[in-house]
């Protein structure tokens, strides 16, 4: 008796295929696995993801500073170091959004998507692997969008807190905006539309290359609830000393919208909107 229900546990374990782990907690290795896996995403083609935005942010230095300060050296000066960290947050939002949302809407169309749902990741991994993915682009393009635009600009380094904390928020936030993104759009039209018709303006309208005080009372007000000018100001003021807004009032916007979006890309994991259904 006892020979033959060893036989059936061993036809039983060879029919039955095998179960996925069970993880108590986070499955740090599947969320290692997924960081990384966008990581090398946009690293393999960094031609494309990281040199080509700076070619364009130097493109814009070049175009606004001589621009607006004319041919005066000493506003040139002042000028460049007022919209180089603008541009430097600028290219930051702009590739942290696109790395999270071009993953998405590829792997949804390409029908990939099984690689990230058939593992045993939680909604919170999800969320998470690829908004800090989306975030270590931003961060990438933005170290060395500093760096070459440095030598245009010659900002100082006032407050080296502001620069990390905005930074890191902002990365974050377009990249919890890109996964929305990528979940909402079922083909690249509709996920250009969001890029065209609210990022792109968004970003412009924020004061990266102008002051606010030099806008009528009625847009001075307008502008403050775009939540791209509470990011592009505290990280300027890192690093020239200097801010147009409250920066108290912007941290709290900042953090608030942080947690708004992580919870909102966090939600659309767990029900599974346009990937299970």
């Amino acid at each position: 008796m006892n020979v033959m229900s060893k036989a059936s546990a061993a036809v039983s374990a060879a029919v039955n295929p095998p179960q996925p782990r069970h993880y108590q907690g986070m499955n740090w290795t599947g969320l290692k696995t997924l960081y990384l896996k966008e990581v090398r995403r946009f690293w393999k083609v960094g031609t494309q993801t990281v040199a080509a935005p700076v070619v364009t942010t130097l493109l814009y230095m070049m175009i606004f500073v001589i621009a607006m300060s004319g041919s005066d050296v000493h506003n040139q000066a002042r000028t460049g170091a007022f919209i180089g960290p603008g541009l430097i947050m600028m290219a930051i939002l702009n590739n942290a959004f696109a790395n999270s949302s071009s993953s998405l809407i590829q792997a949804k169309i390409m029908g990939t998507a099984p690689d990230f749902l058939t593992p045993p990741l939680s909604p919170i991994e999800l969320m998470l692997g690829f908004g800090l993915g989306a975030a270590t682009r931003g961060i990438v393009v933005g170290l060395v969008t500093a760096a070459a635009v440095w030598p245009f600009s010659h900002f100082g380094l006032e407050h080296a807190w502001a620069i990390a904390f905005y930074g890191v928020c902002a990365s974050l936030i377009m990249g919890f905006v890109g996964v929305i993104g990528g979940l909402w759009s079922e083909k690249f039209d509709q996920l250009a539309a969001v890029t065209n018709f609210i990022i792109t303006p968004l970003t412009f309208l924020s004061g990266t290359f102008y002051r606010v005080e030099r806008l009528p009372a009625f847009f001075q007000e307008l502008i403050r609830f775009n939540p791209m000018f509470y990011m592009i100001d505290g990280f300027r003021f890192g690093f020239i000393g200097q801010a147009d807004g409250d920066l108290r009032i912007g941290a709290a916007y900042v953090l608030a919208l942080l947690a708004v979006l992580a919870f909102t890309a966090y939600a659309l994991f767990k029900s599974g909107w346009r990937l299970k259904t």
